[in-house]
C-alpha cells in the first residue's frame, strides 16, 4: 500500500508511473499519498486492531514506496519518475508536523481512496488510490490504527515535486478523478466462493497490482480495474520494466503456471518458470512473503481464474533445443552465441533451463517471450537488487553488465535468448538498449 502525499509533491515506483503518473512497484505497488499532519486518534485501538493493521500495510507493500533507501520507515523522500518529472513520496509516519499526525480517520480514509489530503489537495495518482478506494471500512480503521500508534513518529519535511509550472498544478487531478475514479467499495462476486472474493479483493484493492500490471489510456489512467476490462492485467511498460501478463495467457501470462507456482513465487520470488526483478523484488521482500497462505492462495487461485488476454496471439510455447545446440557448438559463427557462452551459460545453462529456483530459465521464460524486450535489456544492464527471504538474501543475484558489455554485444544475446529454444521472440535493436542505458544512468 503505497502512500504518497502531497503537503508538496507526490511519489516515485512505481517503482515509477508505478504506480500512476506512477512501481515501481508495483507493484506493481501501497498506501501512497497522505499529506502534511494528522491528529492522532482519540481512543487508543487495541493490540489486535494494530496488528492487523500492520499486516494490512504489508499486504499494501506501503513501505516500498514510503521508506527510501537508507530513510527511517515510512518517512518518505524516495523520488518516482513520471512521464511530467520526478515526485518524491511523503512522510506517512505520525509526526504532527512533518507527517500524518493530525488526520482523523476521516481524513485518512479520504486520502486513501479519493486522493485527496487533509488540507484538500489533491494527490497524484501516482498513489493508487483508484485501487485503494476498493478497501473496506473496517481495513481502512485498521491500517488508520496502525499508522498512528504502532508507527514511531518521523519528523521529516516532505520534498516538493520536481514538476515545473504548469504542469504541477493540481486542480486537473479533480477532473481527472471525475473521469477515471471508482469509488465503490469491492463487493463480493455472486457465484464465486470465499478463496475467489478474497482474492480478488486483495489483488483489486491493498495490493493494487493493477498498478504496475494493466496498461494506461490516454490519461495514464489503468485501461481496467477489475475482470470485468479486457485490458485487466495484461501487463504494462512501467519505469524501463515490462510488468508481466498476468492472466491465463499462454506463453507471456500465467497459462503454464499452477496455482503452487505462483505461491512459491509470491513467496520466495522464484519458481521454474521466472524469477522477480525490478519493482517486483521489493513487493516479494517487503509484502508478498509477509502474506499468510490463505491470502497467498487466494490471490493465486484468483488470478488462474482469469481467461487469457494479451499476447501476440502466436503458437503455443513449446520446448526444442535443437536448434540452439547448434548455435553453442559453433559460437564463433553467431555474435550473440558467443557473448552467451562466455557470460550466461553457466548460470542459465545450454539447455536454457537454468537451474530453477535459483537460476531463472530461459527457456519459455514469459519475460523473454514478451514482445516488449525492456525488462530484458534493464536486468541485463542494472542487474537485480537481492532478493531477502526470510531474513537470507538470494545467492546469486542477477550481476550488472552496464560496465562489462557494449550495446551490440548486450542486443547480440538477447537476440540469441529470444530466438533460442524455440522462443521465437523478435530481436533486440542496438539502439534499444543505447536508450535505456541512457535512461537507467541518468535516474541513478
Amino acid at each position: 500500500m503505497k502512500t504518497i502525499n502531497a503537503s508538496q509533491s507526490r511519489p516515485q515506483r512505481s517503482r515509477g508511473l508505478r504506480r500512476l503518473l506512477s512501481r515501481g512497484a508495483g507493484g506493481a505497488l501501497a498506501l501512497a499519498a497522505l499529506a502534511c499532519v494528522s491528529a492522532r486518534p482519540a481512543l487508543a485501538a487495541d493490540a489486535a486492531t494494530i496488528q492487523r493493521g500492520a499486516y494490512l500495510a504489508a499486504v499494501g507493500d506501503c513501505a516500498a514506496c514510503h521508506t527510501a533507501p537508507h530513510g527511517k520507515p515510512f518517512a518518505g523522500g524516495l523520488p518516482m519518475t513520471t512521464p511530467l518529472g520526478r515526485i518524491y513520496t511523503t512522510n506517512i509516519t505520525p509526526d504532527p508536523d512533518t507527517g500524518i499526525g493530525g488526520y482523523t480517520q476521516a481524513d485518512f480514509a479520504r486520502a486513501m481512496r479519493e486522493g485527496v489530503a487533509k488540507d484538500g489537495h489533491n494527490l497524484y495518482p501516482a498513489m493508487p488510490y483508484p485501487s485503494y478506494a476498493k478497501v473496506r471500512d473496517e481495513d481502512v480503521a485498521a491500517l488508520y490504527a496502525y499508522f498512528m500508534q504502532g508507527v514511531q513518529p518521523v519528523k521529516q519535511t516532505n520534498r516538493d515535486a520536481d514538476i515545473k509550472w504548469p504542469m504541477n498544478m493540481r486542480w486537473p487531478l479533480k477532473i481527472w478523478n471525475a473521469f477515471f475514479l471508482d469509488k465503490a467499495v469491492y463487493r463480493d462476486k455472486p457465484g464465486k466462493d470465499v478463496a475467489w472474493n478474497r482474492g480478488a479483493y486483495l489483488v483489486q484493492g491493498l495490493g493494487h497490482c493493477g498498478s504496475c500490471h494493466t496498461p494506461r489510456g490516454v490519461g495514464f489512467n489503468e485501461k481496467a480495474l477489475d475482470e470485468s476490462g479486457g485490458a485487466w492485467l495484461t501487463g504494462a511498460l512501467l519505469d524501463g520494466w515490462y510488468a508481466s501478463n498476468l492472466t491465463g495467457e499462454h506463453n507471456t501470462g500465467l497459462g503454464r503456471w499452477s496455482e503452487a507456482d505462483l505461491a512459491q513465487f509470491l513467496k520466495t520470488g522464484a519458481n521454474q518458470h521466472a524469477s522477480a526483478f525490478g519493482a517486483m523484488t521489493d513487493v516479494i521482500n517487503k509484502s508478498t512473503q509477509a502474506m499468510n497462505d490463505t491470502d497467498v492462495n487466494a490471490i493465486a487461485l484468483y488470478l488462474k481464474s482469469l481467461p487469457a488476454a494479451g499476447g501476440d496471439g502466436g503458437p503455443a510455447y513449446a520446448y526444442d533445443a535443437q536448434t540452439t545446440r547448434v548455435s553453442l557448438s559453433r559460437p564463433a559463427n553467431d555474435a550473440g552465441a558467443r557473448v552467451y557462452t562466455a557470460y550466461c551459460m553457466h548460470c542459465h545453462g545450454a539447455d536454457g533451463r537454468g537451474f530453477a529456483p535459483m537460476f531463472a530459465p530461459l527457456a519459455g521464460n514469459p519475460n523473454v517471450l514478451e514482445k516488449d524486450a525492456s525488462s530484458l535489456i534493464n536486468v541485463t544492464l542494472n542487474g537485480t537488487r537481492d532478493l531477502v527471504i526470510q531474513g537470507v538474501p538470494a545467492p546469486y543475484p542477477m550481476p550488472a553488465y552496464a560496465d562489462v558489455l557494449s550495446d551490440k554485444q548486450i542486443a547480440d544475446v538477447l537476440t540469441f535468448v529470444r530466438a533460442g529454444w524455440n522462443n521465437k521472440a523478435g530481436a533486440v535493436g542496438v539502439a534499444e538498449v543505447a536508450k535505456l542505458r541512457t535512461r537507467t544512468q541518468a535516474a541513478r
